[in-house]
């Protein structure tokens, strides 16, 4: 946070340009569905986007949201879930600052957050997409988005499909967005576009009551009567702010964001007294599959030993291949197994023989062909010791030739996004350093250290269930405040 962030004394404030019950910042997943729940409330309600159009981050995405408990499309495709078994799983996928309150939380209210999704007009098909992937890249809806299905998870907690991807062939976020957007301003929420606020404004009680912002070049102020809901986004785009906080996201060549994503909500949220919480941790995404048979092949470091098992979400492999193999990594396949990843990865070596593969990566002499023949003993009687590969994708490499698709990160994508935010409660209301409530200040979506705090644990759609869900909370525990109270 900077001076230029530093909240503003309502005293200093020569008049109001505009004014509004609650007052939104950005106008992607989580500032759409706050804006929402706000107007529907009855709250007069207004929107600050920067950009010259809605959608943020989430209509670049896509569009998987992660929701159980026993959705429609769930119990249609035969899946039986359940809100215990959901908190069960989310629970580990939120990762070491998990916060069991918000976890349940958002769990025991997923049924009706995908109704409520429907209701907007957003489609979803009653089908499932068995193949491993990142997202179904038909119409297919349900699908395992994370660890569900593999070790260590699958020992605590029943394998449950919950992603649920909008029925559009390809990424769906634009087309959820578009949807969100249009209810958002059909609720009756104003929006002003090309608008980026800058501070917030209080008063001799610390109290948010309004903020300064920037359009047309020059300052206006708008009060809020009721509260702010920060929903600005994370600080992939920040390259000071990661240094600070996250330097090993710098290693990654692909900032998965929209420019919005510079930290600004969170620095503006800093600077009117709020606390920031799991800065240093983010998502990173090396996606080596689909197809979903390289699950199948072995991930090896440069010294040619494996260091997780394959068949992990690639949140979890990918962080591996930073903190276990120092970046430097290579997923070994057969000619049975090999095919295009969706993000391309170079094929470095094609050998007859694992120890002509071994001399071709340079890798200490016999070390890789004593991994291949190892796991390849075990794989033929169903077993994997070292890592717990799951039985459907364990499987003797012998169909030569033999491949090395490069996985580094000087060869590959390494996609990046920020998991720190403002500290909040389930409720959404933001917190100082002492854990006091500010009052008439609310954040969601990537402003706030939301459900998951960790790549290692992360399941796809978790980010926009967050921000949809925890921005309708926002919305309406912002125009359900006192005016000015």
């Amino acid at each position: 946070m900077n001076d230029r962030h530093a909240s503003v004394q309502v005293a200093e404030v020569a008049r109001w340009d505009d004014e509004c019950d609650v007052l939104v910042v950005g106008f992607g997943g989580a500032g759409a569905c706050a804006a929402i729940e706000a107007a529907r409330a009855g709250a007069r309600t207004l929107v600050l986007e920067r950009a010259s159009g809605g959608g943020g981050t989430t209509a670049l995405s896509t569009g998987v949201c992660y929701m159980g408990g026993g959705t429609r499309v769930q119990e249609a495709c035969g899946f039986q879930d359940s809100v215990e078994d959901m908190i069960a799983f989310v629970r580990m996928a939120a990762g070491r600052g998990c916060e069991e309150a918000r976890v349940r939380m958002f769990c025991e209210g997923s049924r009706e957050h995908f109704a409520w999704l429907c209701a907007l007009g957003v489609e979803f098909a009653d089908a499932y997409e068995p193949e491993k992937t990142t997202h179904p890249f038909g119409e297919e809806c349900l699908h395992f988005s994370g660890n569900e299905t593999v070790h260590p998870f699958v020992e605590h907690a029943a394998p449950v499909p919950r992603g649920h991807k909008p029925k559009q062939a390809g990424e769906a976020g634009a087309y959820l967005m578009r949807l969100v957007n249009a209810a958002a301003e059909d609720s009756g929420a104003r929006v002003r576009y090309d608008c980026i606020a800058c501070r917030l404004v209080v008063d001799d009680r610390q109290a948010v009551v309004g903020v300064i912002a920037r359009a047309d070049g020059r300052e206006t102020a708008v009060r809020a009567a009721r509260g702010v809901v920060l929903c600005a986004g994370g600080f992939i785009m920040n390259d000071a702010m990661l240094a600070e906080h996250a330097p090993m996201l710098l290693q990654c060549n692909y900032k998965a964001g929209s420019p919005g994503d510079d930290g600004s909500g969170i620095n503006i949220g800093l600077g009117g007294g709020g606390a920031a919480i799991n800065m240093g941790e983010g998502l990173v995404l090396n996606a080596y599959y689909p197809p979903g048979s390289h699950a199948k092949g072995l991930l090896v470091d440069a010294a040619g030993r494996r260091f997780i098992n394959e068949d992990a979400y690639i949140g979890r492999t990918t962080d591996a291949m930073l903190t276990k193999a120092d970046g430097r990594a290579w997923l070994i396949v057969d000619t049975e197994l090999w095919g295009k990843t969706q993000v391309p990865h170079k094929l470095v070596a094609v050998e007859d023989t694992f120890a002509d593969l071994e001399a071709a990566l340079e890798m200490p002499a016999g070390q890789l062909v004593s991994t291949i023949e190892t796991f390849n003993r075990n794989a033929v009687r169903g077993l994997d010791p070292e890592h717990h590969k799951s039985s459907a994708y364990l499987r003797p490499l012998h169909s030569p030739p033999y491949a090395a698709l490069d996985c580094t990160t000087t060869g590959s994508i390494y996609g990046a996004l920020t998991l720190g935010g403002l500290a909040t409660l389930p409720s959404t209301e933001v917190l100082d350093a002492t854990g006091q409530v500010i009052p008439g200040l609310f954040a969601a979506g990537r402003n706030a250290a939301g459900v998951c705090r960790e790549g290692r644990t992360y399941a796809s759609g978790l980010s926009i269930a967050d921000a949809t869900f925890f921005g309708r909370v926002a919305g309406k525990a912002a125009a359900a405040r006192d005016a000015l109270g």
